[in-house]
């Protein structure tokens, strides 16, 4: 048998607003009903994002605390719930750092050039790397571009990321023009990365689900949802995020990946 396909959804995002698309959840309820079609669909994963009041992104301890009693009373022990500790234009590394060590949530996300900043340095980022190796907190690393993946795997070798069950996020299309990927994004990534993670891959516009195909063909997994595209593989506007969720569960029943659980993941990261 086959790896499993870890489906994580992502359903909003920190810049989409209401005008986007009429079902881009952005409250607790809103995000908890998603969370639920979505985890029906096949995502053992959601990647959160909140906002404040005035609509814009943030990292409030207490509104993520609010928002993932929510979602959790919803989807129970079914979905993984990922925080993301995204900068934003908003934050800078030591008030995300400071984020995840006061709320300690069950998964996160770390944009590693977000975090990799003078101010940090590398004992810094040995502390909060080493103080989520020991927590067992399930941590997904976002990595850019190649440059991204060479600079992780440099940490690695002296000594400043130390070895835990880190799971990979690959970025595709974020510097392209018009900020669109390709399948073809996919493949200095995957020659760059020398190591054992496991890694996924979330892409941005309608391709989105071509770069998902692409990438569970190769062994790894897909991030999906309204944060980077609202379109189906046909073009059409998508009606929710689980419709795409759908669509990356079918293309694995085709690829013959059986998809990942809660349970599953849990057992592997956490």
């Amino acid at each position: 048998m086959q790896e499993e396909l870890i489906i994580t959804v992502a359903p909003n995002g920190a810049y989409k607003q209401a005008a986007d698309h009429g079902a881009l959840p952005l409250t607790p309820e809103t995000l908890a009903q998603t969370a639920k079609h979505c985890c029906d669909a096949g995502a053992a994963m959601l990647h959160l994002h909140i906002r404040d009041a005035a609509g814009r992104h943030s990292l409030d301890v207490e509104g993520y605390r609010e928002a993932l009693r929510v979602v959790r009373a919803a989807v129970g022990e079914a979905m993984v719930l990922q925080v993301t500790s995204e900068a934003a234009k908003v934050y800078q590394a030591p008030a995300q750092i400071a984020m995840v060590r006061a709320l300690r949530p069950e998964a996160v996300s770390v944009g590693l050039r977000e975090l990799d900043h003078p101010e940090i340095g590398e004992r810094g980022l040995a502390e909060f790397f080493g103080w989520l190796a020991a927590q067992r907190m399930m941590t997904q690393v976002i990595l850019y571009d190649t440059a991204d993946v060479q600079r992780w795997q440099a940490l690695q070798r002296v000594g400043v990321i130390p070895d835990a069950a880190w799971f990979l996020l690959f970025v595709l299309g974020r510097y392209s023009a018009g900020q669109t990927s390709s399948p073809q994004d996919l493949l200095p990534f995957v020659q760059s990365h020398t190591g054992t993670e496991p890694w996924a891959v979330c892409a941005f516009g309608a391709a989105e689900h071509a770069c998902m195909a692409a990438a569970a063909a190769l062994g790894g997994h897909v991030r999906v949802g309204f944060e980077n595209n609202l379109y189906l593989k046909d073009g059409a506007l998508a009606p929710d995020n689980a419709a795409l969720v759908s669509q990356a569960a079918q293309a694995a029943e085709v690829l013959g990946r059986p998809l990942a659980t809660a349970r599953s993941l849990r057992a592997r990261f956490g």
